[in-house]
C-alpha cells in the first residue's frame, strides 16, 4: 500500500510540474524564422541581348536567373505604369476604391501627350476601364486622371509611388511622375523593374485579366484598343506586362509568361528598336524555360503526417501544409533534391487550427532552397483535469502493484 500511495504522490507532482498553467519552470521552444533572401544564379550563357540593361526572374522565388547591368539606372518611359497601376490594384484589394466606381478627368489630364485616349473633361469612365487603358495602350492621360483620383494630385501620388518603392527595396529608382515621359531625374533599373513587376503579377494576379488584352474598346466600340506589347499575341505563355518608349528611353519592356508551373519576369532596357526589346525579351524568356523548372514538392493543405499530442482529448491529429513549396532547380537536378521535416518539441493540447508544429525543408545538396510551416488541420482541446488525473493515478497505481 504504501507502494502505490508514494506512486499517487509521485504522479500529482509530476501533474502539477508539467501543467501549462500551474508549471514552475517552462521550457520555451525557439522557433526561428528563415529570412527570404534574393538568389542570384550567374549567367550560364551570354545571350548577345541589344539592350542596355537586362534581368530574367523567376517570379516565385524572386531568384535571378540571367543580368545585364541590371542595376544601371535609365529612363523607365511607361513601364513606369507598372507602378501606379500597382498602387491601383492595391487599393482596390483594401476596398478604397471599386472597379465600378467613376472617374473624372480634370484639365490636367486631358492636356496629357504621349500615348492616350483623349480623355474629355466632360466625361467620366469607371476604374475598370481606366484600367483597361492604362494596361492595353498606356494611355497616360488615365494615368493622371487615376492618380487624382487615388491621391487629390499626381504630385502626391508620385510620393506614394516613391514610398512603395522604397518599401520594396528599389533602390535605384525616383519616379517624377506617374506615366513615365521623358523627366530629369526619374530613373530606374532593370532589377528595380522585376521588383514591382514581380509584387504586381505575384499578389495580384488579376491583373493579367487585363495585360493579355490583344484587342477591345471603349466608349460603346467607339474606341479601338490594341495591345502595345506583342508578345500577348506572338509569345505562348505571355501574361504581360508592360511596354515603354520614349526618344530618350528608346525601347522597354517588362515581359511576364507562364508555362509547366514556371513564372518568369524578363526586363529590357533601352533596346535600340522597338521589335529587338521583343527580341531580346523573347531570347530572356526561352532561356529561362530551356533550362529551369519549378519543382512542385507539396500543395497547400495537402496532408503530411499524423502527431501524437500529449494532454489531448485524442491521441493524433493530422498535420498539414500551410502554403504550397515549389522550388526552381535547373533542368536534371530533379533526384538531387532532398526533404527533411522538423518537429516543435513536446507539442501539448490545446492546439488552435491551423497552430504551427513543424516545419518541412527542401535541399539540392546542402543548400537550402525553401519551406513550408507544418499546421494542425483541427482544433485540438485539451483533456479535462478529472480525466486526466484519473488516467495518471490509474497508471500510477498499476505501476505500484508489486
Amino acid at each position: 500500500m504504501k507502494c502505490k500511495m508514494l506512486a499517487i504522490v509521485l504522479a500529482m507532482e509530476m501533474i502539477f510540474w508539467n501543467s501549462p498553467v500551474l508549471a514552475m519552470i517552462e521550457e520555451n521552444f525557439i522557433w526561428d524564422d528563415v529570412v527570404e533572401t534574393m538568389a542570384k544564379i550567374e549567367n550560364q550563357v551570354e545571350l548577345k541581348l541589344d539592350c542596355e540593361g537586362a534581368i530574367l526572374m523567376d517570379e516565385d522565388s524572386a531568384t535571378i536567373l540571367y543580368a545585364k547591368n541590371e542595376h544601371e539606372k535609365l529612363r523607365p518611359a511607361s513601364v513606369t505604369k507598372v507602378m501606379t497601376i500597382l498602387l491601383i490594384m492595391e487599393a482596390l484589394d483594401k476596398g478604397e476604391i471599386k472597379l465600378t466606381d467613376k472617374v473624372s478627368c480634370s484639365d490636367n489630364a486631358s492636356k496629357m501627350g504621349g500615348s492616350q485616349i483623349w480623355l474629355d473633361v466632360t466625361e467620366e469612365l469607371t476604374v475598370d476601364e481606366m484600367l483597361k487603358a492604362i494596361c492595353v495602350v498606356s494611355a497616360n492621360d488615365c494615368c493622371v486622371a487615376m492618380a487624382e483620383f487615388l491621391a487629390g494630385t499626381e504630385e502626391s501620388f508620385v510620393q506614394k509611388m516613391n514610398n512603395r518603392a522604397k518599401e520594396l527595396g528599389m533602390k535605384d529608382t525616383t519616379f517624377k511622375n506617374c506615366h513615365g515621359i521623358d523627366e530629369e531625374g526619374h530613373v530606374t533599373s532593370a532589377f528595380d523593374i522585376a521588383l514591382m513587376s514581380r509584387e504586381l503579377s505575384k499578389n495580384h494576379p488579376q491583373i493579367h485579366d487585363y495585360t493579355t488584352i490583344w484587342m477591345d474598346t471603349l466608349r460603346d466600340g467607339k474606341s479601338e484598343l490594341v495591345n502595345t506589347n506583342k508578345l500577348v499575341r506572338f509569345y505562348s505563355g505571355c501574361t504581360g506586362l508592360k511596354t515603354g518608349s520614349t526618344s530618350l528611353a528608346l525601347f522597354n519592356l517588362s515581359a511576364t509568361a507562364s508555362r509547366n508551373n514556371l513564372n518568369l519576369i524578363a526586363v529590357v532596357m533601352k533596346g535600340s528598336t522597338s521589335q529587338n526589346r521583343f527580341d531580346d525579351a523573347k531570347k530572356l524568356l526561352d532561356y529561362g524555360f530551356a533550362n529551369f523548372t519549378n519543382q512542385v514538392i507539396v500543395n497547400r493543405g495537402d496532408l503530411i503526417d499524423s502527431i501524437h499530442i500529449s494532454k489531448a482529448k485524442r491521441e493524433t491529429v493530422d498535420v498539414i501544409a500551410q502554403d504550397s513549396l515549389k522550388v526552381l532547380i535547373m533542368k536534371g537536378e530533379e533526384k538531387k533534391i532532398s526533404e527533411e521535416i522538423i518537429w516543435k518539441e513536446d507539442v501539448k493540447a490545446p492546439l488552435a487550427y491551423l497552430e504551427e508544429v513543424g516545419v518541412k525543408r527542401c535541399y539540392l545538396g546542402n543548400h537550402l532552397l525553401g519551406e513550408v510551416h507544418l499546421v494542425t488541420s483541427e482544433k485540438v482541446d485539451s483533456k479535462k483535469w478529472n480525466v486526466f488525473l484519473g488516467e495518471v493515478i490509474k497508471q500510477a497505481w498499476s505501476l505500484g502493484s508489486y
